[in-house]
């Protein structure tokens, strides 16, 4: 694509090579940081591989916590990436343990940023290429669509499924997002293991920068 030609990829590569700081973990609307930098939010299902894909792009293994335990993270975390852009991580949902006060809590938390946040650019959704497109993903679209957030789709742990089913929900998911209008028209396929789409989802986030 020419979007994302070696100039573009050099750009990417460079923004992440700079210092990431934590800044704020926000619980609270009112906690909630001052505007600064533009923003970019990633927001997934418990146990989608959201903070593995954070730490791939950072280069830092340690930025975003990963755990085995789906759903321990309550809070929206900013990171701080040279003071050009601030990555968001979204606390994961439809982690099936919840209690409804808790995803009551949660929804109410992400609503309030999605809704209200000028300086948010783009959110990423991170769907799980195994499993595709789930009814709590299709909430969340929703929520999206309705705040005016432009968001895009990017499948993760693409070294898992075979070539075939990775198709297939490649396919599927993509004939979703005309039936959305907030979503960006083009899929990214990534994978924190191998590195696949690291590169350009880097890209992306370059081109959203304050650089």
């Amino acid at each position: 694509m020419d979007e994302f030609d070696d100039a573009a990829i050099e750009r990417g590569r460079w923004l992440f090579a700079q210092d990431c700081q934590f800044v704020a973990g926000v619980a609270r609307h009112d906690q909630l940081p001052d505007v600064g930098a533009n923003e970019v939010a990633f927001a997934g299902r418990s146990n989608v591989g959201k903070s593995s894909l954070i730490n791939s792009l950072t280069g830092r293994n340690t930025l975003a916590r990963t755990s085995h335990t789906p759903g321990r993270t309550r809070q929206l975390n900013f990171f701080d990436l040279g003071g050009h852009i601030h990555l968001v991580d979204l606390p994961g949902y439809g982690y099936a343990k919840a209690s409804k006060s808790e995803i009551a809590a949660w929804t109410r938390l992400v609503r309030s940023y999605l809704k209200g946040r000028p300086t948010l650019v783009r959110a990423f959704l991170l769907i799980d290429s195994r499993h595709g497109l789930k009814p709590v993903d299709s909430d969340l679209m929703a929520m999206m669509d309705e705040a005016a957030v432009v968001y895009q789709l990017v499948l993760t742990k693409a070294d898992k499924p075979k070539a075939p089913e990775l198709d297939a929900v490649y396919q599927a998911t993509l004939a979703e997002i005309p039936k959305h209008p907030a979503a960006f028209p083009e899929i990214v396929v990534t994978s924190a293991h191998d590195g696949q789409g690291i590169e350009e989802l880097r890209a992306r986030i370059a081109a959203l920068a304050e650089i």
